[in-house]
């Protein structure tokens, strides 16, 4: 081989060198980034009174009555995490768990489900990099199945709900794996159009968002997660960890989800030891169940929380 050909491949590897490391660093920092708009719950608060209008007369009448509370507590990593508490009385709480880029106000819709419809306590964390929770990049669920797991020790009561939708239903799932916290006698969990893996969603992200095949810059990226953040995107499973739960779970999906595909319900329910159910719900996309169909929606909760397991 001539000495210019050598330098020729020489700079061609270069060039894809930087491409991959430029592209694993947009990978994650897109994937991972907060939103920059995260701490302004005005915003938060009139995007949900206009979605779920319903709302609105029920968070003023916690604000009346002093049952809606700011919790802010300091994780193991150092960081300040805030959570939204709704008191209503009695000792069976619900955790309810937000979605990627979202904050713990765009699902006081399911808050308001379990203290008006129930009777719960609720607990609405805002995750790490969420809402008013401090912190520089997303987790997934994956380190914040921990931290969920500490705000169910702090407001811990003897029957205890995890519901969770899209990223928030998969940190459901991960939590699942784990060990509840003693006091808790009765723990199920509710998981609305969470994913299998992180891995998985952002593999099928890759291909519809941009064309490209996992391979090489998924791999990369997770390899820099990993140095930036200490977890892999494919660790990050909660097929995994739905495979060891012994909780009851209860798994809901709209049959046409394209951002977290219908498949992964059955491969996540397949996975799940008894006891568990599983909807499917008609005609509905993305975190859409409890808009699309509200009524069987709150009976399905309803029922599944009053079941003898």
């Amino acid at each position: 081989m001539s000495k210019k050909w050598k330098w020729t491949l020489l700079i061609v590897l270069i060039v894809l060198i930087l491409a991959l490391v430029g592209g694993s660093f947009y990978m994650v920092n897109y994937s991972l980034a907060p939103d920059p708009e995260r701490t302004d719950t005005t915003a938060c608060f009139a995007r949900q009174f206009d979605t779920y209008p319903e709302t609105k007369e029920w968070v003023d009448s916690l604000r009346r009555n002093e049952a809606l509370r700011d919790t802010f507590v300091t994780m193991d990593d150092g960081k300040r995490h805030h959570a939204w508490f709704v008191r209503n009385g009695g000792n069976r709480t619900a955790l309810v768990l937000h979605g990627w880029r979202d904050c713990a106000i765009d699902f006081f819709y399911l808050a308001r489900l379990y203290e008006r419809e129930l009777g719960y306590n609720v607990v609405m964390p805002d995750f790490h990099a969420h809402g008013l929770s401090e912190g520089n990049a997303a987790r997934m669920g994956w380190l914040d199945r921990h931290d969920m797991i500490r705000w169910m020790e702090i407001f811990q009561s003897d029957t205890m709900v995890v519901h969770g939708v899209s990223m928030g239903g998969a940190t459901a799932m991960m939590m699942s794996g784990e060990k509840m916290p003693d006091k808790v006698r009765d723990v199920r969990f509710v998981e609305d159009c969470g994913y299998t893996s992180v891995w998985d969603e952002f593999a099928g992200e890759m291909k519809v968002r941009f064309g490209l095949p996992a391979f090489p810059i998924l791999h990369s990226s997770s390899f820099l997660c990993k140095l930036r953040y200490g977890w892999t995107f494919a660790e990050a499973s909660a097929l995994e960890q739905v495979s060891k739960s012994e909780y009851p779970m209860l798994f809901i999906h709209g049959d046409s989800d394209k951002f977290v595909p219908t498949d992964m319900v059955h491969e996540l329910y397949q996975a799940k030891p008894q006891p568990k159910e599983c909807w499917i719900t008609e005609n509905t996309e993305h975190a859409s169940s409890y808009f699309n169909h509200k009524e069987e929606y709150i009976r399905r909760i309803k029922e599944f929380c009053a079941k003898k397991f």
